[in-house]
């Protein structure tokens, strides 16, 4: 391995480009310090847009900005595409893939994946959401099923390609299912000839009691009521103890239910990256259940003040009875917090303990509707939604993506038209039963009736 050339300056190394690694770069660039950023991926991703492209809103490049033209004008920063691999407390060393570097600094902010609570195995029939990749999946098999459903004539059979079952009522299942609700019942509807799409089925499973558990409790009431009118079918206190061969099994109380359903999408818990655990290997720090790093109140790991961990990798219990929440703002504000903490001790001075500033949670559910608990009031509807719209556009990073995004927002909103509506990568394969070959009828002569 190559060892990058050494610096008089204070080094610091950033692992990840997400909110919390790119805001503590951004925010060095004033400071006398060595910044290097390592990222398996050129570019940031705005994940809170993720499902708008597994939807067919946006597509990927409107939420991605490639990490060396937004810290390009920070000079003295690098960017490095590369993975790490373990990490030398001792000797303050980062191993990559392909080189080592050195540190006297270092900020790990990798982020979390998606949980199957033990049932990996559910991952191939039902994607979770938190990368490029896992959005174009989720937009290939929704199109792919109202497809497949076009070109099948077995009712029972069509309607498992009409049934979209999401699995966790947060944010993110939530908006899935306004999203899709709002393909199946409105965009779509006057697209296919064979087909009613306004008889698909969306299903929202949460296991809690009602919805958006971290919500008050109006909210997540307010939000149900949103989704059902929107025509999705929200069943909270459900369980899913199987997901086997298109079919959810789901336990509410003593009732078990077997869902036919070829579109299942898994949007319930979280698991922290791997430098989690790597963290915890080479330094002996503490993890939750979920593998989160248990952070010191400046967010440094214990006996390791030069090793901070920010975003959704850190558990910060030093606020509140419960973790600061995994969302946007508690990432940048974290990695201002930590860039300011390593100027302000280049200098000699000290900071108190990071606290964060509360900007509220936002949900949206379909247009005009949305949920925001912003602490000194709680909105819904389409205050609720305008606000969501405003927040999220601040939030993206370059310019032209807010631009674009504006502007593919207010084309939506007038036409109900998604541009991105595209079956890319290997198609799933769509079944045509022998009663559905050529027998001499168009496809509307040949329609069935489809139960609900």
């Amino acid at each position: 391995m190559t060892q990058v050339a050494e610096t008089s300056l204070h080094r610091v190394v950033i692992v990840g480009g997400g909110f919390g690694g790119l805001y503590a770069a951004k925010s060095l660039r004033r400071s006398p310090v060595q910044v290097t950023l390592i990222d398996r991926r050129n570019f940031h991703l705005f994940q809170p847009l993720l499902y708008q492209v597994a939807t067919g809103s946006l597509s990927p490049a409107d939420i991605s900005s490639p990490l060396r033209g937004i810290l390009s004008k920070c000079r003295n920063t690098s960017v490095l595409m590369d993975e790490v691999i373990d990490i030398d407390p001792q000797q303050q060393i980062v191993k990559m893939q392909e080189q080592d570097i050195a540190y006297d600094s270092l900020i790990v902010a990798t982020g979390v994946s998606h949980h199957y609570f033990g049932n990996d195995q559910w991952k191939a029939t039902a994607p979770g959401l938190k990368t490029v990749e896992d959005a174009l999946e989720m937009r290939r098999r929704i199109f792919v099923a109202f497809e497949a459903a076009e070109k099948e004539l077995d009712p029972e059979k069509r309607q498992a390609w009409l049934t979209f079952v999401i699995v966790g009522g947060g944010p993110t299942g939530v908006e899935l299912a306004g999203a899709i609700a709002d393909l199946a019942f409105k965009t779509l509807k006057k697209d296919f000839r064979s087909i009613d799409t306004t008889e698909a089925k969306i299903l929202l499973l949460e296991g809690m009691d009602r919805l958006l558990p971290p919500y008050p409790p109006d909210l997540s009431e307010k939000a149900a009521i949103a989704l059902t009118k929107l025509g999705v079918t929200v069943r909270t206190k459900t369980m899913v103890t199987n997901i086997e061969d298109n079919t959810v099994t789901a336990k509410q109380g003593d009732h078990v239910e077997h869902i036919p359903a070829c579109t299942i999408l898994w949007a319930a818990g979280i698991k922290a990256s791997g430098m989690g655990q790597t963290l915890a290997d080479c330094t002996g720090a503490s993890l939750d259940r979920v593998g989160r790093v248990i952070v010191e109140p400046d967010l440094s790991i214990a006996g390791h003040p030069n090793i901070f961990v920010i975003g959704d990798l850190a558990n910060f219990l030093h606020q509140g009875e419960k973790p600061l929440p995994g969302v946007a703002p508690v990432a940048v504000q974290e990695g201002k917090y930590i860039a300011k903490l390593i100027t302000e001790r280049l200098r000699g001075n000290t900071l108190p303990p990071f606290h964060y500033e509360e900007v509220g949670n936002l949900a949206v559910i379909g247009q005009n509707e949305a949920v925001a608990d912003l602490g000194f009031v709680k909105l819904s509807g389409f205050l609720a939604w305008f606000v969501w719209i405003f927040a999220h556009i601040y939030y993206l990073i370059e310019f032209d993506n807010k631009l674009v995004v504006m502007i593919q927002w207010g084309w939506s909103y007038f036409t109900r038209n998604r541009g991105a509506r595209l079956i890319t990568g290997e198609n799933l394969p769509i079944p045509v039963e022998a009663s559905s070959k050529d027998d001499g009828r168009s496809p509307l002569e040949r329609k069935a009736p489809v139960e609900v």
